[in-house]
């Protein structure tokens, strides 16, 4: 072999050694790949669009190549996020993320919030929540976190005073002027409670509600933006070693944008709010 073909022998060598690390590099993927893989639950066709229209932003904004993965429930996105499965994922709020955190020795962080869904008191006989009834039965979920907002959601009516808790059930009402019997039931059961006279009003979360046929335009209060209510934010999460990479912070500049919350207000009209321009 005379020395110019060595040279051009060690130059193949070196180009398909490259190209093997390439291929191969840890999880398949490139190792200067911008491709970030981004959890979500299985939802509807109109997410499905919010996030075709994040991943066109990524791609022609910051050269990104989003790609979500799907998953059926809630004890899926975070598992596979700290495993390094997905880079990101995005579907729960911070109390479900703490307790996350907490039971399974994880260090997942928010790294941008997203929109919020408030929760609704709904009526069959008053038309506002000042004409609810003296005496009337109002049902609230009854499991513990769900509880706790849908109490501090009657409070922020001014319909009854709360202890400072996260844990509020009806014995931590301190101050109830029109002697209101709030009876927890299960979040599932609140908007058929409407059906019994007793009842006079009931909180209901969204997809219960929807899933009732409720309108959600009808209810006679609505969950607000707050201190307290800043906690059900939802968000994109990362593994908190993982936060700062500006690959991740693109994916979130690539969600907040004009475009997604035209999106959510055109499919969801008020159902679900974004909150990442919420001034805190």
């Amino acid at each position: 072999m005379n020395k110019k073909t060595g040279t051009i022998t060690g130059i193949v060598i070196a180009l398909i050694a490259g190209a093997a690390y390439i291929s191969f590099a840890p999880n398949g993927q490139s190792a200067d790949s911008k491709t970030v893989t981004v959890g979500v639950m299985s939802g509807s066709k109109e997410e499905d669009k919010i996030w075709d229209s994040v991943t066109k932003t990524a791609k022609d904004k910051y050269g990104i190549t989003v790609k979500t993965k799907k998953f059926t429930d809630y004890s899926q996105p975070n598992k596979a996020l700290s495993e390094g499965d997905i880079d990101l994922n995005a579907f729960q709020n911070y109390p479900f993320l703490e307790n996350w955190n907490k039971t399974h020795k994880t260090n997942i962080v928010s790294i941008g919030d997203t929109w919020t869904t408030p929760l609704r008191i709904y009526s069959d006989s008053a038309k506002n929540i000042k004409a609810l009834k003296a005496g009337s039965q109002v049902t609230v979920p009854n499991d513990v976190t769900n509880q706790d907002r849908a109490i501090h959601v009657l409070a922020e009516a001014g319909v009854i005073k709360v202890k400072d808790t996260n844990t509020a059930t009806p014995k931590d009402i301190t101050d109830n002027p029109k002697n209101l019997k709030v009876t927890p039931v299960d979040a599932s059961q609140t908007a058929k409670s409407l059906d019994d006279p007793k009842v006079g009003a009931a909180v209901v979360n969204t997809n219960f509600a929807k899933s009732a046929g409720l309108n959600i335009k009808s209810a006679i209060f609505v969950e607000g933006l707050n201190k307290d209510t800043e906690q059900y934010f939802n968000f994109i999460a990362a593994n908190k070693k993982d936060k700062d990479k500006q690959i991740y912070k693109d994916v979130v500049k690539s969600f907040q944008t004009k475009e997604t919350k035209d999106l959510v207000d055109k499919f969801y009209d008020g159902a679900q709010i974004t909150v990442w321009d919420y001034k805190k």
